[in-house]
């Protein structure tokens, strides 16, 4: 069982988690201001969805990097996966890859049927389970099969539209129905930050990854440029939810318990000077988790300071 724990990577939980918080709870905020009506089972379901879509993530990574053998080239011991390292067979993992497919399928559906099915929303519920079929695929994808766009230098562009435009925007959507552009800018505030460990991540592997022939866009960058990058990832998205706060009139309404979420400014400061002070790619995996913790802390301001501080 440690072993099964070990490959799920729950340090990567909190990240994914982040897209439904924001999401969820600025749409609950925006149904209390127009009279609506908010439900916990679909943030709940929303919330179990995710969870099973990560760990099925994980899973796919394992067994892909596993049986192609880029896993037996990381210089990082923190990272040796378990197909790889024999703890767990490449079937084994196939077989836990088929089985949470299955389960975040069944997963999906119950959450569209809690949002949508039951109102007679069904344009709504079949288009909501082809994303999810989508979400399913990409999950698997990056890793595994002839072509797997990990491989490609895609993932970073999947990791922005999975974990940042469809968590956030489709979550909201669960909720209210609609769509407003706003939601855009936090969408991207986190799938920015989560495109941010995937490029840490891909600057830790990237001498790993040149010897396997994994051409992610932090190899194809240079390990310069892919701090640069990384950078950028790490400053924008506090400044995106600043623009979202202003845009909604809060500052003019007296609101500034909702601008709690800006004391992030400083913890992610310093880690940016800390990553951008490293040397080594192998030194720089300490600071992923810190990143996800950020991560998921500017979602919990975020929805607490929307909708707890009046």
């Amino acid at each position: 069982m440690k072993d099964w724990i070990h490959a799920a990577r729950l340090r990567t939980l909190p990240l994914s988690m982040s897209g439904i918080i924001v999401g969820s709870f600025i749409a609950k905020w925006r149904l209390e201001k127009e009279g609506g009506a908010w439900d916990w089972t679909v943030f709940a379901l929303a919330m179990l969805v995710t969870l099973l879509y990560q760990v099925l993530s994980n899973f796919a990574n394992d067994y892909g990097d596993g049986v192609k053998g880029t896993d037996k080239l990381r210089v990082n011991e923190a990272e040796q996966r378990a197909v790889a390292s024999g703890k767990i067979t490449a079937n084994q993992m196939k077989n836990a890859v088929i089985l949470f497919s299955l389960l975040s399928l069944a997963a999906t559906v119950a959450l569209l049927y809690q949002a949508f099915f039951k109102y007679g929303l069904m344009n709504e519920f079949y288009i909501f389970v082809g994303l999810g079929i989508a979400c399913i695929l990409a999950a698997i994808g990056y890793t595994v099969g002839k072509k797997p766009y990990g491989y490609l230098g895609l993932g970073d562009i999947m990791v922005f539209i999975f974990f940042g435009l469809v968590s956030v925007g489709g979550s909201y959507f669960l909720f209210t129905k609609t769509f407003h552009w706003d939601i855009l800018l936090p969408a991207t505030a986190i799938g920015m930050m989560s495109t941010a460990v995937l490029n840490l991540n891909n600057m830790r592997d990237i001498e790993s990854d040149r010897l396997s022939g994994k051409k992610t866009f932090a190899l194809r960058l240079g390990y310069r440029n892919a701090m640069i990058y990384e950078m950028i990832l790490l400053q924008l998205p506090i400044i995106l939810i600043l623009v979202f706060l202003m845009m909604n009139g809060l500052h003019e309404e007296g609101k500034y318990y909702a601008f709690i979420v800006m004391v992030m400014l400083f913890p992610a400061a310093a880690l940016r000077r800390k990553i951008l002070q490293t040397k080594e790619p192998h030194l720089l995996d300490p600071f992923l988790k810190q990143i996800g913790i950020i991560t998921m802390m500017m979602a919990i301001l975020l929805a607490v300071g929307l909708n707890y501080f009046k």
